[in-house]
């Protein structure tokens, strides 16, 4: 019998990967395998031999290539690119092949005709995030190689790669910062994602119908919410078993992110990792774990899916928000502003409030139509409104409502509209109809983490403290990293000061502005709540912000404002009156 030395060494490694395979496979299968049969004859093994190096593995898409020096790799490697142009002259652009290249410098392990390692590793999730027709490096390879190469690398910063735990430092050829990669498919103007099959790290192939169960849950619940484009569960599960990158993923299904992750299971313990990335760059975002015991599977998985999907909102709408501050003024369009300004009303400040109605209207010069610029048009005037902002409040009023109004007649089934009209209704004092609209709101859409506050503060409204307290919580749950809880603090702490635990209510109002010291509404509820802790000192010091910030604030003028009962206004007025603020 046969045995084959396990055999150790420092080596560098190349990752090459061809770029949209499968695709091309779909379109000429007998026409590709040729293609590729005449690349590695006629490029690629003449150049590894050239700068003597080994294949010691080929793929049906690519190879695992070793050299003795990184520099001999990098120059391989580049001149493998440079020679692609000449390979593909005479061909049509969709058949063309193209090649990304991961370099690493690391120990692998050769065993018989296979090659193992953490450094193999490296090199291939390096070759995922290197754009088509380009070189990437870790930095470890690129150290070794600085100075000795006519090339000029582009340091693209750290990446936290697919089931590395370490974030690796990436270098690419040539200047990926400046160049542009056509779409296959054009992005569609709201947030548009697919869920990726995930991988099953546990030992046990027979788990992988628990991933999956993870994939078409979280695939339903992303789908549930209207403001995004989620690819069906069919088209993205025809990337499992297939190791693709994902900026390719992004251009075959024309989404701007994906969400992939893994499972594991041993011992009678469970975790999942999860991790959001945009396509068009090959970013990670955000990422989680979570684990639990086996015995809670499905429990987990809903919760998973539950967190995931909440989360996934904000980070989303950050990432959009993002790429329309990078277009160019003259390729803007009514997503594009309306994207500008989400940044400006979350911030729930008078300037910022201001600015995002500029932009607004911008978006609206140019589709005033445009369902998602009314709605946020109708909660910058309803933050006018309730915090004091406008001379006349009435009016601010009723310009929210007539504009959220119009929204929902163009479209009433979508949640952040109904939010917006909930929210407007609940400072109209309708609450009646709040309700309604808060409630269809999350009937649609379980994870609108925004519409479950806004259903908290109808409930402070309404004295029912208990209930307000479930609803900030479970929207705290959904969105942990929501730019808008410091709202759900100040909601929370407007409970108990309803309920008469003042010296809570004071704690988490100062908590709410640690996070948002400009929101400087908040002190006309922190006053009056240190007053009636009998914190005098402390009441007093934010009477003064509040005048600052309020010079003309009356009893009267707060009541008209705010929105809480009758009978918790006048309690409030009482300490108004007692630090001093006059009647009218």
């Amino acid at each position: 019998m046969l045995t084959h030395r396990t055999q150790r060494q420092l080596a560098a490694i190349m990752s090459l990967d061809v770029v949209g395979f499968s695709r091309q496979m779909g379109l000429d299968e007998d026409g590709t395998l040729a293609g590729l049969k005449r690349l590695q004859k006629t490029v690629v093994s003449p150049q590894v031999t050239h700068h003597q190096g080994r294949i010691v593995k080929l793929m049906g898409d690519g190879a695992i290539i070793i050299f003795s020096s990184v520099v001999d790799a990098v120059a391989a490697g580049i001149a493998i690119q440079e020679a692609m142009p000449a390979f593909n002259d005479g061909t049509s652009p969709e058949k063309a092949i193209a090649m990304r290249i991961g370099i690493n410098l690391g120990d692998v392990i050769l065993e018989g005709i296979d090659i193992y390692g953490d450094g193999v590793n490296v090199a291939a999730r390096i070759q995922e995030v290197c754009i088509p027709g380009g070189v990437a490096l870790s930095a470890t390879a690129h150290e070794h190689v600085s100075g000795k190469l006519d090339a000029v690398f582009a340091d693209v910063g750290e990446r936290v790669l697919k089931n590395i735990a370490r974030k690796i430092r990436v270098f690419r050829w040539p200047d990926t910062r400046s160049t542009e990669i056509p779409q296959q498919l054009s992005l569609p103007d709201k947030p548009s994602i697919a869920v990726l099959p995930f991988d099953n790290m546990s030992s046990d192939p027979d788990q992988d119908y628990f991933a999956d169960g993870v994939v078409e849950s979280l695939t339903a619940a992303l789908s549930r919410i209207r403001s995004f484009f989620v690819i069906a569960r069919n088209s993205a599960f025809a990337y499992k078993g297939r190791h693709m990158n994902v900026i390719d993923i992004g251009r075959e299904l024309g989404v701007g992110y994906v969400l992939e992750g893994s499972v594991q299971r041993a011992g009678g313990k469970l975790r999942i990792t999860v991790q959001l990335i945009e396509t068009t760059t090959g970013a990670h975002l955000w990422a989680e774990k979570y684990d639990g015991a086996d015995s809670e599977l499905f429990d987990l998985q809903d919760r998973i899916t539950e967190q995931v999907a909440g989360a996934l909102q904000p980070s989303i709408q950050k990432a959009e928000i993002d790429r329309a501050t990078r277009k160019r003024p003259h390729d803007m369009g009514a997503y594009d502003y309306a994207m500008r300004a989400i940044r400006h009303v979350w911030m729930q400040e008078q300037e910022e409030s201001a600015r995002a109605l500029e932009l607004l209207e911008k978006s609206l010069a140019i589709d005033p139509d445009y369902p998602l610029a009314l709605a946020l048009s109708g909660w910058c005037w309803a933050q006018h409104s309730v915090y004091n902002w406008a001379d006349d409040i009435e009016s601010a009023k009723s310009r929210a409502l007539q504009v959220a109004e119009k929204a929902a007649s163009l479209s009433g089934d979508d949640p952040l509209i109904l939010s917006v009209l909930g929210v407007v209704h609940t400072f109209a004092r309708n609450h009646g109809t709040a309700r309604i609209m808060l409630e269809r709101a999350i009937q649609l859409d379980p994870n609108a983490a925004w519409a479950l506050s806004r259903l908290g503060w109808l409930e402070v409204y309404a004295d029912r403290p208990e209930a307000a307290f479930e609803h900030f919580e479970h929207a705290m749950r959904l969105s942990p990293l929501d730019p808008m809880n410091f709202n759900n603090l100040v909601g929370i702490a407007s409970a108990h000061q309803i309920s008469g635990d003042f010296d809570a209510a004071a704690n988490l109002f100062q908590r709410a502005l640690m996070e948002r010291p400009s929101a400087f509404w908040i002190h006309r509820n922190l006053a009056t709540a240190l007053l009636a802790a009998g914190r005098v000192k402390e009441a007093e010091a934010s009477r003064e912000v509040m005048l600052k910030a309020y010079p003309g604030m009356t009893v009267k003028r707060y009541k008209d404002a705010m929105v809480f009962s009758p009978s918790a206004l006048e309690n409030m007025a009482v300490y108004l009156r007692e630090l001093g603020i006059p009647e009218e």
